[in-house]
């Protein structure tokens, strides 16, 4: 029974170094694999701080583009309302104009027959001022009318 015991310990020995080989092993391989999964954690770090430098120079471009579209549409505020105001003035002074050609119009009809009757009276006084100087322009040519009982010039 004695042999059955140091075998009984040989065999739990010989587990139990099994067993630590597997352990040792598996232990290993965990310090490979964490040693990888530290490797890559280090180059995301890396990279996370470049981009995190990235994104704040992006987030300062972006800031000064904004003041400047801000600034730039301010600008752009003054020049609209200048416009307005001249498309106002414009309006202002197309409605007066209107005023006044109605103005006109409704004179031009009360006071048509008056007008009428200027026209003619112009053309009369027309009439005689070229039969005067057509008058006078024989006379200086040497013609007179029949008319004149002196053989005067007109």
């Amino acid at each position: 029974m004695e042999n059955l015991l140091y075998i009984a310990a040989i065999i739990a020995a010989v587990a139990f170094l099994i067993l630590c080989i597997s352990l040792a092993m598996t232990l290993f391989s965990v310090k490979k694999t964490l040693n990888n999964v530290a490797g890559t954690l280090d180059g995301l770090e890396t990279n996370l701080q470049n981009m995190t430098k990235e994104t704040a120079e992006l987030l300062h471009k972006t800031n000064d583009l904004a003041e400047d579209i801000q600034a730039k549409s301010e600008k752009l505020n003054t020049v609209v309302d200048a416009v307005k105001n001249v498309g106002t003035s414009v309006n202002g002074f197309n409605n007066s104009i209107q005023r006044l050609t109605t103005s006109v119009t409704s004179e031009v009809e009360k006071n048509q027959e008056k007008i009428a009757q200027v026209v003619q009276w112009s053309n009369v006084l027309l009439g005689v001022r070229d039969k005067w100087r057509e008058r006078k322009a024989l006379e200086r040519a040497g013609y007179y009318t029949y008319e004149n009982d002196n053989h005067k010039p007109l």
